[in-house]
């Protein structure tokens, strides 16, 4: 089998088990729940100039999901005091709670808040005029139009909210919810988890034909708050060619759990003047495909790579001289490869070595 059929193979064998792996289960918000919620945000570290880029963005084009009327009238089981509405003269009070779903519970934690004034007919430019973090939030707004940005983890939405005189209680609807992936090897074989990392992307293609990125190295068990979509995620296993791609979808209200299967394996090489020899320094190495395309290159002793399956052609280089070997990766099994420095003895493959 070529190296490229073991690839589709293994990534057809990935997809396949991927789709049995994916679990949907409720997504809590409330303590106590198997979700814990997110540590109050800071907001001072929210990056003010990309929400107001995203807005901007919005109010100049057509109308898109981010840009949501999606607020319910509500009111909470114990109002604020009156204390902080009770004289605001000719401001507004607004009382902000954000949910998952229509459904469901307020969320208590983990909520950013920012409002911004609608923009003049001047330079149309967005001013951040109240923010606010963790679970709801009050504001004193004078009478207008306001843009509400409300983030919970990588969900978010944008709300155009009028103020008037009085207290208003209004309830944001994220449609949001969770993500949390795994990796295992084929077989059900453990994963060190510190070598695997994730990254999330938007499934459709922009200008220059590439995806946004929306989360990146997500590390396993970790649950990412996302809106309800579809997402392309991307596995990788190590920092070489042990690499899985799948979309995922996110249902508002629940946590989707899925395990990625690799087909890979650790190989360490060693350049030895006989089997089972010391290592000789100062080794160059460059792993090729069976075609003669680059892999990976490397220097030193006792090189280290997570290589997806398949066969390979190393070549090392010591003191100007070139040896080589071709060899297999099997799933699950790591392994030293040894090539032999010695005169005369040119290409050597697993088979000529009796492995």
């Amino acid at each position: 089998m070529t190296a490229n059929a073991g690839k589709k193979l293994n990534g057809l064998f990935a997809s396949i088990v991927l789709g049995f792996a994916l679990l949907v289960s409720p997504f809590a918000a409330a303590e106590g729940d198997v979700l814990l919620p997110l540590p109050k945000p800071d907001v001072d570290s929210i990056d003010e100039s990309a929400d107001k880029a995203l807005l901007e963005s919005i109010l100049d084009g057509p109308p898109r999901p981010a840009l949501t009327t999606t607020v319910t009238p509500y009111a909470p089981s114990t109002l604020p005091d009156a204390g902080p509405f009770s004289e605001f003269g000719d401001e507004g009070a607004l009382y902000l709670v954000a949910k998952l779903t229509e459904d469901g519970k307020p969320l208590s934690r983990g909520v950013a808040w920012r409002v911004y004034s609608e923009p003049g007919e001047g330079d149309g430019k967005l001013e951040m005029v109240a923010s606010a973090a963790g679970g709801d939030a009050e504001f004193r707004l004078d009478p207008g139009s306001y843009l509400v940005h409300t983030a919970y983890g990588h969900a978010g939405t944008t709300s155009r909210i009028t103020v008037t005189k009085g207290v208003d209680s209004r309830t944001i609807i994220l449609s949001a919810g969770g993500l949390r992936l795994d990796a295992e090897l084929a077989d059900h074989l453990p994963i060190d988890s510190g070598t695997v990392s994730f990254d999330i992307y938007e499934t459709e293609f922009d200008a220059r034909g590439e995806r946004k990125i929306v989360a990146s190295n997500v590390r396993p068990g970790e649950i990412v708050r996302l809106n309800a979509d579809t997402y392309h995620v991307v596995s990788r296993y190590g920092s070489v060619n042990a690499v899985v791609r799948a979309d995922m979808r996110v249902e508002p209200g629940k946590l989707t759990e899925a395990t990625v299967y690799h087909n890979a394996a650790m190989i360490t090489l060693k350049l030895v003047k006989e089997e089972g020899g010391e290592a000789l320094a100062n080794t160059s190495w460059s792993v090729l495909t069976p075609g003669g395309d680059a892999v990976v290159e490397a220097t030193g002793a006792f090189p280290s790579f997570v290589l997806a399956s398949g066969e390979y052609h190393v070549v090392a280089r010591n003191n100007n001289t070139n040896y080589s070997r071709i060899f297999n990766v099997e799933t699950g099994l790591d392994r030293e490869v040894e090539v032999i420095a010695s005169k005369g003895i040119g290409e050597l493959s697993d088979s000529s070595l009796g492995r």
